[in-house]
């Protein structure tokens, strides 16, 4: 994969529609600015194995969408503001992620750009309210399940489901029945000659983005955290199952019509 050797404008692709569903891909992004690829160590496809690649394209299901382009490690629109830029290992699964630390300088150009984000999608949602009085995001993720090596077994399927649905920062009994009916709908499409396994709050229970449109738009937003695991690709080398991916995009889309139903009820 080439890297880019400049800064890129703009930072994210905008689709507008009709609809009152919104979808993001804040992981999906593999790209990072000229200044900090020069002071990056961490390899690029351990960067890529950290960040959720096709998720962009699962979020096709919605003609509303924001999909960035840089990767979390320029800067994680999905942590809180003062935890976005990744300095020591801690804060990235233990990896050695820098050359030198970033200067402060660096820091403030990745702050600016999520600060962009959060105004932006601001301003989307604020549009979503006014047309259809509610709205549901697709915050859409994916996990590792194959950790320690490329060859070892699969992670504990019980702590590991299919789907992860975090709905820990929502008011829960606020949006029950659109979120029941959304995990009955995916639960239930034919996957395969199969079903997903589908759970709420098992390994994740969504973060800043959830956390932040449950609490500026408290009455009208419902964040449905989907955090896919890699059962769609091969998580060490990036490979993508053609088959498997095109099966889950279309169970989600199994569940538009559901919530669409839902959202009308309330």
């Amino acid at each position: 994969m080439n890297e880019s050797k400049h800064k890129l404008s703009p930072l994210w692709s905008i689709s507008k529609g009709e609809g009152p569903l919104f979808a993001t891909a804040l992981h999906s992004g593999h790209e990072i600015s000229h200044q900090i690829q020069q002071i990056m160590l961490l390899d690029e496809s351990s960067r890529l194995r950290e960040e959720d690649p096709f998720t962009n394209q699962l979020a096709l299901i919605s003609q509303n969408r924001i999909i960035p382009v840089h990767s979390r490690f320029e800067v994680d629109l999905n942590r809180a503001r003062n935890e976005a830029v990744y300095l020591k290992p801690a804060d990235a699964w233990g990896l050695n992620i820098w050359k030198q630390k970033p200067s402060i300088e660096i820091i403030d150009h990745s702050l600016k750009e999520y600060d962009q984000f959060y105004e932006q999608t601001t301003q989307f949602l604020r549009d979503l309210e006014s047309r259809y009085g509610h709205f549901v995001v697709f915050d859409l993720h994916s996990y590792n399940y194959r950790r320690p090596t490329p060859n070892s077994p699969p992670a504990d399927p019980l702590q590991n489901p299919d789907v992860n649905i975090g709905t820990g920062t929502m008011v829960r009994h606020r949006w029950a029945n659109l979120v029941d009916r959304f995990i009955a709908d995916l639960k239930a499409y034919n996957y395969e000659g199969g079903h997903l396994d589908v759970r709420e709050n098992i390994k994740f229970k969504g973060r800043q983005l959830a956390s932040w449109v449950h609490s500026n738009f408290p009455e009208s937003g419902c964040v449905l955290s989907i955090e896919i695991k890699k059962i769609f690709m091969d998580e060490w080398t990036g490979i993508l199952n053609k088959h498997k991916f095109r099966a889950l995009y279309y169970a989600l889309k199994s569940t538009l019509p559901g919530i669409s139903e839902e959202l009308q009820k309330l």
